[in-house]
């Protein structure tokens, strides 16, 4: 199994010598990957288009319906293109993006960098799950430069302005839309299925400098507003029938509307690498609060949902030292641990297949450029 077999077929968005943007999945064949034409497929019209938005509002029985031709074509290779002569764009058009913080791990050690002589979990942190509205027109596709940002940073006795010095990574999961919701309705977590379409790897940048000194009272906004990269290719939940499991467990129980039955994950492994090599592979089947936990909270005060929201699990860290998510954690804070200029950070990942062995989700990459100011 290479990753990429019938078993997966994941979606993207290609052009081919500048030519229109189309809806593809990807299938490698041995040695040879290709993208097969969807539109050229089906003739499906939403599939004409420069993002995978107007078909994934179609819902989960056009997503099964195109899911099996999709298969046929790809196992017969017609209207295939091969992988080496297209371009990869950014996979959807990203309505709302919201990243929450579903990591004990992740967010223990956090606040035990960040606050060490208070609490490292505040009090609400196992009650719901946290988030933050991020920027969706500073989502970017995987191998987009990443510009260090400039702000403002915590100084003695007044604070200072520049380029973050302790720039980082976090390795986290996206989990995409494509069916919306009414204002002022509620989607309960076991409506999860009716309304994501797929999950991407995402990697949430983050200026930890500028981060540190604003997040109080109101929490992130300009340390982690500059840039998050998702993958070119979006893995729909059909072929993560076999990855889920049963996360940790929850202690207290969460209120009704956050389960109890909402209590799985995804056995998912992440590989980050940064320039070349390997330093952390954080599993995400140890996260605490799940993905359908995080889409009912999100809604549960009436917010909508529109097709292309992006919510991202927030960074996936372990409970051992070489499962951390993010420089900050590996580096335990050092100011040696952070990301410099021409640095390139690659993110992997693997889940079970539904055909045994394992498929490969889309890499998450980007390249470290100068600040622009």
């Amino acid at each position: 199994m290479n990753g990429f077999g019938l078993d997966h077929l994941p979606y993207g968005v290609f052009s081919v010598a500048g030519g229109p943007r189309r809806v593809g999945v990807r299938i490698d064949d041995g040695d040879e990957s290709w993208v097969v034409d969807l539109f050229a497929a089906t003739g499906r019209p939403e599939l004409e288009a420069p993002s995978l938005n107007a078909f994934m509002a179609l819902g989960p029985d056009t997503w099964r319906e195109t899911r099996e031709q999709a298969a046929a074509e790809a196992e017969a290779l017609r209207h295939a293109v091969p992988l080496a002569d297209v371009a990869l764009h950014l996979p959807i058009e990203v309505a709302d993006y919201v990243d929450f913080y579903a990591s004990e791990h992740h967010a223990t050690n956090v606040g035990r960098i960040f606050r060490p002589d208070g609490e490292a979990l505040l009090p609400n942190w196992k009650h719901l799950p946290v988030g933050y509205h991020g920027r969706a027109g500073t989502v970017v596709a995987s191998g987009t430069p990443i510009v260090r940002p400039s702000g403002q940073r915590r100084g003695d006795p007044t604070p200072t302005y520049g380029p973050s010095t302790r720039l980082d990574i976090e390795a986290e999961l996206g989990f995409v839309v494509g069916v919306g919701s009414e204002l002022g309705s509620r989607v309960s977590y076991d409506a999860f299925a009716e309304h994501v379409f797929g999950v991407v790897g995402l990697n949430d940048w983050s200026a930890r400098d500028i981060q540190a000194w604003e997040y109080v009272p109101l929490g992130p906004f300009l340390g982690k507003s500059f840039a998050t990269s998702i993958s070119p290719w979006v893995t729909p939940l059909a072929a993560l029938d076999a990855a889920w499991v049963e996360l940790p467990g929850q202690d207290p129980e969460p209120l009704p509307y956050l389960g109890p039955g909402a209590t799985r994950g995804l056995d998912i492994d992440v590989e980050i690498e940064v320039n070349g090599e390997v330093v952390s592979r954080p599993p995400y089947r140890t996260m605490y609060w799940s993905p359908a936990q995080m889409l009912a909270h999100l809604t549960v005060n009436g917010a909508s949902l529109r097709t292309g929201d992006l919510f991202a699990s927030g960074t996936i860290s372990g409970p051992e030292p070489d499962q951390r998510g993010s420089l900050l954690e590996l580096g335990w804070g050092a100011d040696d641990a952070f990301l410099d200029d021409g640095d390139e950070v690659v993110l992997r990942y693997t889940a079970p297949g539904t055909w045994g062995g394992r498929i490969t989700l889309g890499e998450v990459g980007g390249v470290i450029t100068p600040t622009s100011t």
